[in-house]
C-alpha cells in the first residue's frame, strides 16, 4: 500500500504567523467596529481566511453577553455570505484560482478536494453540514461545493443551519453561564460538534436504509 503523499510545506500555515493572525483578531473585540470586524472575518473565513470567527464571537460575547446573540446572528450572516462567495469562486473561476488555493491557502490541496468534491455525491447537505458545525476547515467545502456544480439550494441550506447552530450555541453558553464557560469550550466543544455531526450523518444513514 502506497503512504499518503507529504503535505507541501507552502500549503500548511506557519505557526508563528497563525499566532499573530489569532491575536490580532482577538485585539479586534475591543474596537468600536468590532461588530463590522466579526462579519467581515466570518465572511472571509467561509472562502479564504485562516482563522474561524468564533475566537472573536467569544471574546466579544464575554464583554457584552447582553449583545451574545445579535454577534452570533453578525456571525451567521457573515459566514454564509462568505459561503456563497466560496460557491461561486468554485463554481467560476476554479480552473483560474486552483493553483494559487493550493499553494497559498491552509487546508488545500488538490488530493483533499478531489474526495471533497466526490463526497458532495453521496448526501450534499450532510457534508455541508459537517464542514459548517465541526472544526473542518469550512472554506474548502465551499469552493469544493462550486467546482462540483453541487445544488446551490441544498448548499445554502446546509450553511444556514450549520452555521447559525454553531455560532448561536456559543453566544447561549456565554449568556446562559457567563466568562467561566470559556475554559469548557476551548476545551470540549469541538469534541461536542463532532459528534453531534457524526450522530446526525448516522441518522441521514439509517433513514436512507430503511425508507
Amino acid at each position: 500500500m502506497s503512504s499518503a503523499p507529504e503535505p507541501d510545506a507552502r500549503q500548511l500555515p506557519q505557526p508563528n504567523l497563525m499566532r499573530r493572525l489569532y491575536d490580532w483578531v482577538l485585539t479586534l473585540a475591543d474596537h468600536p467596529s468590532a461588530p463590522l470586524a466579526l462579519f467581515i472575518i466570518a465572511f472571509a473565513e467561509a472562502s479564504f481566511f485562516p482563522i474561524p470567527p468564533d475566537v472573536l464571537l467569544l471574546a466579544m460575547a464575554i464583554g457584552a453577553p447582553h449583545k451574545a446573540l445579535r454577534f452570533a446572528a453578525i456571525c451567521t450572516v457573515g459566514s454564509v455570505l462568505g459561503a456563497m462567495a466560496g460557491y461561486a469562486l468554485g463554481w467560476g473561476l476554479w480552473g483560474t484560482l486552483d493553483a494559487f488555493f493550493y499553494q497559498y491557502v491552509p487546508g488545500f490541496n488538490e488530493q483533499v478536494f478531489n474526495r471533497l468534491a466526490d463526497s458532495f455525491s453521496d448526501n450534499t447537505f450532510a457534508a455541508v453540514f459537517a464542514a459548517g458545525f465541526t472544526p473542518i476547515p469550512f472554506k474548502v467545502f465551499t469552493v469544493a461545493a462550486g467546482a462540483a456544480l453541487v445544488p446551490f439550494g441544498i448548499f445554502i441550506i446546509g450553511a444556514i443551519s450549520s452555521r447559525a447552530l454553531r455560532y448561536f450555541i456559543l453566544a447561549s453558553l456565554i449568556l446562559w453561564f457567563g466568562p467561566a464557560i470559556k475554559t469548557w469550550i476551548d476545551r470540549y466543544f469541538n469534541l461536542l460538534t463532532i459528534v453531534a455531526t457524526v450522530l446526525l450523518v448516522a441518522g441521514f444513514a439509517i433513514i436512507k436504509y430503511w425508507v
